[in-house]
């Protein structure tokens, strides 16, 4: 049974094995498509192999339709922060970089999982070191997401963090609650907002997702009203995962038996 307290859904343990299935399977996915990933794909390329995926495991691709956007997967080379289109005329290079946003429902319940990862063996020093912060940051995040503490901790250890190794913290989106729906409350920001005090309680589902730029925090909507980059063309990074909150800590739901990164 879920219990409602004001708009937040608190998921039983049921519920979250069936979240697990959905983020672990999103997770699956994504490792499967990063060890065929290289360069000469095109984006289209990697959203078809996601589509077919849900296919064979009989899930339903949570973001194509969703708000009208056409795809299954968000992808985001480069310049790219989050929500963009897949295309047969983006073709990936070696050294570029591509944030993996993804997402599943299976019987009813959703699960969200994002990365970045190196296009062929490596690239430049900056932009690994880019992807190492984000995920770090991501990390500090789930940390923070302990029962008794509070929404703004989780934003507060990410941004604090990311900005200690001289990144900057895209404000214009932020993380959210899961759960029968892809966005729920609360809304999870990757910085220090104090007006984010609501507890963390035992039950809730949280999609912590910093994306972080390597120059500024600025933000520019393509004109496909989709895409958002950078403004100064500089890299930016994305990762995410799908964690419950447990009297016995954060719990990472978006995990695989090949282990996403963390």
């Amino acid at each position: 049974m879920r219990v409602r307290r004001s708009s937040i859904v608190l998921k039983s343990k049921r519920e979250l094995e069936l979240m697990r299935v959905a983020a672990s399977t999103v997770s699956e996915i994504l490792d499967a498509l990063v060890e065929v990933l290289e360069p000469g794909m095109t984006t289209a390329d990697c959203d078809a192999f996601c589509e077919a995926a849900c296919r064979e495991r009989k899930v339903t691709p949570a973001f194509k339709g969703l708000y009208g956007f056409p795809a299954c997967l968000c992808v985001a080379p480069n310049e790219v922060i989050v929500h963009g289109i897949p295309s047969r005329r983006v073709v990936l290079k070696a050294g570029d970089i591509i944030g993996l946003d993804f997402g599943v429902v299976y019987k009813g319940w959703y699960g969200d999982h994002a990365r970045t990862v190196v296009v062929g063996k490596e690239t430049d020093e900056e932009s690994q070191r880019l992807i190492d912060v984000t995920r770090a940051s991501l990390a500090k995040g789930i940390e923070a997401c302990q029962q008794g503490g509070r929404v703004w901790d989780i934003g507060k250890a990410v941004a604090g963090y990311a900005e200690e190794h001289g990144f900057s913290v895209v404000q214009d989106f932020v993380g959210h609650g899961i759960g029968r729906k892809l966005h729920e409350d609360p809304q999870v920001p990757n910085y220090f907002d104090r007006t984010k005090r609501m507890p963390l309680k035992a039950g809730m589902v949280l999609c912590i997702e910093p994306m972080i730029n390597a120059g500024s925090a600025g933000v520019e909507v393509l004109e496909d009203e989709w895409t958002a980059v950078t403004t100064d063309g500089r890299r930016s990074a994305h990762f995410e995962h799908t964690v419950a909150v447990t009297p016995e800590g954060p719990v990472v739901l978006s995990t695989s038996g090949a282990g996403a990164p963390v």
